[in-house]
């Protein structure tokens, strides 16, 4: 049977008893569960700065074999290279993380809209093989605190070989006719889906959702006040976290991932008016631009092939061409499932990756003309480290890998450190936002990343070309759900939602 979590501010979402009210966070905890309690942040900011005066101290007992292997490693013309190469990556990358965290402590949301301020807004879930959960997805968006007359919903079935429409229909029948329901009679894509959407639109503002994911009920109303307070925005980004955190180990350290990516990352590209990429699960347009290039949007290839992956880091590229500001609005929130698995994290990663590549070249082709009013210094310096990240992220590795093999006793504890303050940032962020001791999941992953997701980079770069969704491919269509004379009871759908596709810079 297929799980479904509502973090705890969209429960609010869903009348007591109702059948779609999530009993998630309110069920018993476990290790590093999520509690609302300053004491928590606390706690967890004071193990943070212990563990960063462990690494300092373990640094001075070692410092002489640790001088010793310096001496060693430049020894040879290589050796120099890649001594002073790795002092360079590292001094940039510390005045990079300067800057971003004094745009981070400046950065603020637009406060929300009154009613009649509020534009036309229009809605479009894309959905492939997502079962009940797009039932959920649509419900959580009519509950929005949005006026009704303004709040346009579109959800459209790509093609899907499960009872996704089935499911569709069922929200619509429940919404009375509120929703517009698009069938394609093949799955063409998500890029596709969408187009079929946004030709069917009618709002000023075209907001998009993934099918596996849901909000709070003030979320678009934040999401598109953007819009009012500046002319200049074309696009903004929601705030992504994850609706199925309860569901093992991996969603919950994404979790403190998505939240760094957000919170630290986006907030700080918003206040250069460049956020790279407005996310899947959760992003607001103005029409006017996407009627300009919607057509070259869907039409996009890469080397030849037609780009079934990156739609929403595309259409970002797009409308930053056009000349206009991309902005994150922290406070609009969307939660969105994200896999329980390490080989469907693999495919996710790997497809963000590659469309990270493709796109990072796009953007590479206007950043460095003048495609807007106003300073791109911003732009380019985010840019810049994109490429440095993408380029020579991998070649360090490598390289730190090699001596691992070399000098395991040795390199495996500078190793170990350097992951302890490369993760001490996230960690700190995510307790204190939070106040909640889940911020430790931070560490476990940057452990889980060094061992099993750090070659997803530099695969990624050897294989761009694939356009392979990877993920929500069904060998045959599952049982119909069965339908009750009552109305008010919907019996699971089959599990179908193990099938994931979500949307933290990185892409993440």
């Amino acid at each position: 049977m297929a799980k479904r979590f509502l973090p705890h501010s969209a429960l609010t979402a869903y009348s007591e008893g109702s059948k779609f009210q999530s009993s998630g966070l309110l069920q018993g905890g476990r290790l590093f569960e999520r509690t609302i309690h300053p004491l928590a942040a606390y706690l967890g900011l004071l193990l943070i700065l212990s563990s960063i005066a462990a690494v300092v101290a373990a640094g001075l007992h070692y410092a002489e074999e640790i001088d010793l292997a310096r001496d060693k490693l430049r020894q040879n013309l290589w050796g120099e290279v890649c001594f002073f190469s790795g002092l360079f990556f590292v001094l940039i990358n510390g005045s990079i993380l300067v800057w971003r965290i004094v745009l981070f402590r400046r950065y603020r949301p637009v406060e929300a809209c009154a009613d009649e301020l509020l534009p036309h807004c229009t809605v479009i879930v894309p959905a492939y093989n997502e079962g009940r959960q797009v039932m959920g997805t649509l419900l959580s968006l009519a509950r929005s605190d949005y006026p009704r007359e303004k709040l346009q919903l579109i959800a459209v079935d790509d093609g899907s070989v499960d009872d996704t429409w089935t499911w569709i229909m069922r929200a619509k029948r429940e919404l009375k006719g509120r929703v517009l329901s698009i069938r394609l009679p093949k799955n063409q894509g998500k890029r596709h889906a969408l187009h079929a959407g946004f030709k069917r639109s009618e709002g000023d503002v075209l907001v998009t959702v993934d099918s596996d994911s849901e909000v709070d009920r003030d979320t678009l109303r934040k999401l598109v006040s953007p819009f009012v307070a500046n002319e200049q925005v074309g696009a903004v980004a929601g705030n992504v976290r994850v609706l199925n955190r309860r569901e093992g180990l991996l969603p919950r350290m994404l979790d403190v991932t998505f939240l760094y990516s957000f919170d630290f990352i986006r907030a700080g590209q918003s206040m250069v008016n460049t956020v790279m990429c407005t996310p899947g699960a959760l992003s607001a347009y103005r029409r006017h631009i996407v009627d300009g290039i919607m057509d070259e949007w869907a039409a996009q290839t890469f080397m030849g092939r037609p780009a079934n992956i990156g739609e929403d880091r595309a259409m970002t590229n797009l409308i930053l061409k056009a000349g206009y500001h991309v902005h994150f609005q922290q406070d609009a929130y969307v939660y969105t499932q994200v896999p329980v698995r390490y080989k469907n994290l693999c495919k996710m990663f790997l497809r963000w990756a590659r469309s990270n590549i493709r796109e990072t070249l796009v953007m590479s082709r206007f950043a460095f003309r003048r495609f807007r009013k106003g300073s791109m210094l911003g732009a380019r310096i985010n840019l810049l480290a994109g490429w440095m990240g993408m380029c020579l992220g991998p070649v360090f590795w490598a390289v730190t890998f090699a001596h691992l093999i070399t000098l395991p006793s040795l390199y495996g504890l500078q190793i170990l450190c350097g992951i302890v303050v490369g993760t001490s940032l996230p960690a700190g962020l995510y307790c204190w936002r939070q106040r909640s001791m889940d911020g430790l999941w931070g560490y476990v992953y940057g452990v889980f990343w060094f061992v099993a997701l750090s070659w997803i980079t530099p695969y990624a770069l050897l294989t761009p070309q694939k356009s392979g969704w990877l993920t929500r491919q069904l060998k045959q269509a599952p049982a119909r759900p069965p339908v009750t004379a009552n109305r008010g009871v919907i019996r699971p759908a089959c599990a179908t939602t193990g099938h994931f596709s979500p949307q933290a810079e990185p892409r993440l």
